[in-house]
């Protein structure tokens, strides 16, 4: 039986779609510094990590990477709640556990 033009067409986007999939999986990842700024993080944090908006919160620049981090998993989990933790809990849905490492390996390399 002979394929109709739509079944040619179909087959042929199927094929395209699977070329081009390694592409799309290593799409343009935001960098740490992208995700800093569309994350809000400079609004509590200030866009050089050393001038929060109040005394009582963390000067992030320079901080340990690994440290971040793992702030950063604790309060996304819920396991650190103290401080201002309260804060930060309303916004870390947004942040995924890819882009908090690229958060921390950002705020890590800000000058202190």
């Amino acid at each position: 039986m002979k394929p109709f033009k739509s079944q040619n067409a179909f087959i042929t986007l199927a094929i395209m779609v699977a070329a081009a999939s390694p592409t799309l999986a290593n799409a343009e990842t935001p960098d740490g510094e992208a995700l800093f700024n569309q994350r809000t993080c400079f609004t509590c944090h200030g866009k050089d990590g050393k001038t929060p908006i109040l005394p009582s919160y963390p000067l992030i620049a320079g901080q340990n990477e690994q440290y971040v981090l793992q702030q950063l998993r604790d309060i996304k989990s819920g396991a650190r709640a103290n401080g201002g933790a309260a804060a930060m809990a309303g916004v870390m849905h947004l942040v995924n556990d890819e882009e908090m490492q690229l958060l921390a390996a950002f705020i890590s390399k800000l000058e202190r």
